[in-house]
């Protein structure tokens, strides 16, 4: 409804359709209040779209590929696959993941159809601390407010200064969003960045046909994870022919010349050693950045940190009361059942204030990297809990995939398992594996942290055979 002023007045604004926002709209919507979402792109935010959903349905193309290469490995053959010539049609994959993306989306825009809810396609700017201007895809402007505004604007790729970077065409400039429009398998693919976005693309297309080199900057890959679990999955992508620099830097980069298509990056080690590397195209995926910076929080009173992420507490309210912030936009950890996590916090809180308070707090993160065998993690790593508990009886144990009999038959046995235990109490900290269905086999684990369940537990329970989650029954052999 508009005032005379001609501000629509909503219960509740929900600004971005991501994977928080989207469920929080539809909530309030459900109970009876009148809500807007404004979204600037599309429905359904970067999991969806850009993120999760597109990636990981382009990562099960690469798996055929490399399981086709490996095929009479398993006694199957086929014609040229045996010398690793297959044929890669790059335009049929992008459209799987393009249908499958537009499947995804077109429930949630359903879903919020039935809910009832306002959606406004534009981009939002405070004005004050209840009310916003939107700027909407058509070029007008309309002026909303709400006593509770929810931000899940999420993140965005950010791409660094880079000298020489203007001479390059556009083209070949990547990021994680443009590399999945590719048609063309790229030649040669350099990526800076050896994080979770770096190292699954970078995988993906050595396993489509690129020849691929990464950059990183730290001394090792995954600089969030234990040592020996980053170099256990370094060892795993130089099997699978991929090049790095370790404890290097970008310097600059120069066109390719008329006689190439290779483009030349300069780098340079922590040493001081400088060298040339090439690429047909390069991906950026050393970071992403809040999108922040076109909300004119400072209008609002919001408070951010130094790296433009906005500051919420426990209960992911704001500086400001009335205005939550969920997901990315509030900084890491940056996963979409964080930010689904976040909805249901709010939800409860607001929704359902007879029920005790839900807080961030002491929540049990788990995530996965995509790579291929997966690495899924929860809880605290080895170095966290000597830091966080220097008066317990941290214990660790390792164990390689090549001693679960799964992963043998399957011929998949690279990587290692690792659980970080309280040695005193039985308490499971944290877990780790790298290898076949890391993801899967961390949830169980997880299963038994959220229940306090001790290692004792696991190592005598029956499970089933052959299954991975049978490893559990031999990993704390290897407690020390």
């Amino acid at each position: 409804m508009a005032s005379a002023s001609g501000t629509d007045k909503y219960d509740c604004i929900v600004i971005g359709s991501g994977q928080g926002g989207t469920p929080l709209a539809s909530a309030f919507a459900k109970a009876g209040k009148r809500t807007a979402l404004i979204e600037q792109s599309h429905i359904g935010g970067c999991c969806v779209n850009e993120g999760c959903t597109p990636t990981k349905t382009m990562i099960a193309s690469g798996k055929v590929a490399y399981h086709t290469r490996r095929a009479a490995e398993y006694g199957i053959h086929s014609s040229g696959a045996q010398d690793g010539l297959i044929v890669t049609d790059m335009k049929r994959i992008r459209q799987r993941k393009r249908d499958i993306v537009d499947s995804f989306r077109g429930g949630s825009e359903t879903r919020i159809r039935s809910a009832g809810i306002e959606v406004l396609m534009g981009e939002a700017r405070f004005t004050n601390r209840k009310e916003l201007s939107v700027k909407m895809s058509d070029g007008s402007v309309r002026t909303v407010a709400a006593e509770h505004i929810f931000i899940n604007t999420g993140e965005r790729p950010l791409i660094p200064k880079l000298a020489g970077l203007e001479s390059i065409p556009a083209e070949r400039q990547l990021d994680s969003t443009m590399i999945q429009e590719l048609d063309e398998v790229p030649l040669s693919l350099l990526v800076l960045g050896g994080g979770y976005i770096g190292l699954e693309f970078g995988q993906l297309f050595r396993r489509l046909g690129s020849q691929v080199t990464i950059v990183q900057r730290s001394s090792q890959l995954l600089a969030r994870e234990d040592p020996d679990i980053a170099a256990s999955m370094l060892g795993i992508l130089r099997e699978d022919d991929i090049k790095f620099h370790l404890s290097t830097t970008a310097v600059s980069i120069s066109p390719p010349p008329a006689d190439s298509d290779l483009m030349c990056l300069n780098i340079r080690s922590s040493d001081g050693t400088e060298q040339s590397v090439s690429g047909s195209h390069i991906l950026f995926a050393a970071g992403r950045r809040p999108n922040t910076d076109m909300l004119n929080l400072q209008a609002a009173g919001v408070s951010m940190n130094p790296s433009s992420h906005i500051e919420v507490n426990g209960q992911l309210e704001t500086s400001v009361p009335g205005i939550w912030a969920l997901g990315d936009v509030k900084g890491p950890p940056a996963f979409t059942h964080i930010s689904y996590d976040d909805f249901r916090i709010i939800q409860r809180n607001l929704l359902e204030p007879h029920r005790p308070t839900l807080t961030t707090n002491g929540r049990i993160v788990p995530y996965v990297c995509y790579t291929d065998p997966q690495m899924g993690h929860v809880g605290l790593h080895e170095y966290e809990a000597r830091n966080q508990f220097p008066q317990r009886k941290i214990q660790t144990a390792n164990m390689p995939m090549a001693y679960v009999a799964r992963a043998l038959e399957t011929d998949e046995s690279r990587g290692l398992m690792k659980a970080v235990v309280d040695g005193e109490t039985g308490e499971i900290l944290g877990f780790t594996c790298l290898g076949l269905e890391g993801g899967e086999l961390m949830s169980v684990v997880q299963m038994a942290m959220m229940g306090n369940v001790p290692w004792q537990k696991l190592r005598d329970a029956v499970w089933a055979h052959p299954s991975l989650a049978e490893s559990l029954n031999n990993l704390w052999g290897f407690l020390e």
